[in-house]
């Protein structure tokens, strides 16, 4: 079996062609979900990048890999100590070799983040440039496509391919967003929506788009009304069309190859990016619904049906274990993902009745999400002072997460708590079980790419004085530390 899985940095799902977005963004990709199976309720379990791929190498939730956030406390990557390689929680990677599979990752990802662990178990590792993730889609097919014609017709692979371009700085050629110049846009944020976040002064809100002065032109300064908004969609939207044209050179390479219909392909991504959502744009810095859930397309040659869409809850861990599984491996006891291969082969399948999920780059939240609602609870806001302690949304009827209904809702408040402090005690329990990383962080703050003293002088420069003076006063040495009931 031939295996490919496009890893696709910050990709929304209805941003996406298949997903129903009205854009012509994904034709290639497209062409791929029509072959197969959407799955429609996809969630990162830990976000953001070293998170997210964390979980992709060692099937396991964020609190039991260790690295939750990218480097420092609880930012450090567990496993056991030793000589030797662990059997119950194994490195995929090295898993999958056991049914004879040929491991191979386009991605210059364990550059980016001093992630060495990310380069463990492959056959072969291709970083092919020294840019840490900022490569264009054409830049990464330079090395992708001499491999698969050369490679293509062997069996039995698995073909990492990563692609960076729907990440900021969009950096791609720029008629690629001016071909959304005369395409309309969604209706959120409204023009009402987007007055309101002027008051807003962490970084990424609509006031302070950058945290430097230097940004290409695929990109507004701020956002300040509707077509600022439409310039940093048509940005985004560029960057994917990009890629998208790149999966068409994949494509067309296969055919040439003649084995088109003979390849598996997962496409996904590590996290997907807030344009909007709690007044954040361009940026995956909370666990929020915008950061968290991403695309998963599968086809599978033979297996899966044309067209399929799939509503169960999944995290991305479980497209690991359903990896394994599809090749004929068990799924190691110590991973924390499930397979769903029944649900690609047309049986019975039910998915997972909540998720949970979390984030401590930017600020330390953890949340839950069920079919109606989704849940936050907020141990240390970093600068995203905007966010309440707790936050309740009703997903059904304020999917634009404006709302936050905790306190008219207290008995869903008070169940998704104890939702969630069960899942920490059971968590907790699990074998090799050594501490909470998003306690780390809580106590070392997290403060990595912006700090405190960083973000009051942006302000001040920007005249901006009652802002800086109100994070001075919070994060004095004088304040008391968030508080923490995991």
């Amino acid at each position: 079996m031939r295996i490919i899985y496009l890893d696709i940095d910050s990709l929304r799902p209805d941003h996406m062609g298949c997903y129903g977005y009205n854009r012509n963004t994904t034709p290639n990709i497209d062409k791929i979900a029509a072959a197969g199976m959407r799955f429609n309720n996809c969630y990162t379990a830990s976000s953001p990048c070293v998170p997210s791929r964390a979980s992709f190498m060692s099937g396991r939730f964020g609190i039991h890999h260790g690295a939750l956030t990218h480097w420092g406390p609880g930012g450090e990557f567990h496993y056991p100590e030793g000589d030797g390689h662990s059997e119950d929680i194994p490195f995929f990677t090295r898993h999958i070799r056991k049914a004879g599979y040929k491991t191979v990752t386009f991605s210059t990802f364990g550059d980016r983040h001093h992630a060495w662990w990310y380069f463990a178990g492959w056959n072969e590792v291709h970083t092919h440039s020294l840019k840490e993730g900022n490569e264009n889609a054409d830049e990464v097919n330079a090395s992708v496509i001499p491999w698969l014609k050369q490679h293509g017709k062997e069996d039995n692979f698995f073909l990492h391919i990563q692609y960076w371009d729907p990440h900021t700085f969009y950096t791609y050629p720029i008629e690629y967003m001016e071909q959304w110049k005369d395409a309309p846009l969604k209706a959120f944020p409204d023009e009402a929506t987007i007055a309101s976040q002027q008051k807003d002064s962490f970084p990424r809100s609509a006031p302070f788009l950058h945290w430097g002065d230097k940004y290409p032109a695929t990109m507004p300064g701020q956002i300040a009304n509707r077509d600022d908004f439409k310039h940093v969609i048509d940005g985004y939207d560029g960057g994917i069309s990009y890629m998208d044209k790149y999966v068409g050179e994949l494509l067309d390479t296969l055919r040439e190859l003649g084995i088109e219909d003979e390849v598996c392909f997962i496409i996904s991504a590590d996290h997907a990016e807030s344009l909007g959502e709690q007044g954040i744009y361009i940026e995956h810095a909370s666990a929020t619904e915008a950061v968290h859930h991403i695309p998963l397309i599968v086809t599978i040659p033979g297996v899966t049906q044309p067209g399929q869409a799939v509503d169960g809850f999944v995290y991305n861990v479980d497209v690991i274990a359903t990896l394994t599984d599809l090749v004929g491996l068990e799924v190691p006891s110590g991973w924390d993902g499930r397979s769903f291969l029944p649900a690609l082969t047309g049986e019975h399948w039910q998915g997972r009745d909540y998720l949970v999920m979390d984030h401590a780059l930017y600020v330390c939240q953890r949340a839950m999400r069920d079919e109606k609602w989704y849940f936050i609870r907020t141990y240390h806001p970093g600068l995203l002072l905007h966010f309440d302690d707790v936050t309740l949304y009703d997903m059904v009827n304020d999917p634009n997460q404006t709302r936050n209904v905790a306190h008219e809702f207290p008995d869903m408040v008070k169940e998704m708590d104890h939702r969630l402090s069960q899942w920490q005690h059971e968590q907790a329990r699990k074998p090799g079980y050594k501490v909470d990383p998003m306690q780390k962080v809580i106590e070392t703050g997290p403060w990595k790419y912006l700090k405190v003293e960083d973000w009051v002088r942006k302000l001040e420069k920007s005249g901006w004085n009652e802002a800086a003076s109100e994070l001075r006063s919070i994060y004095s040495s004088e304040a008391l530390q968030p508080a923490y009931d995991g």
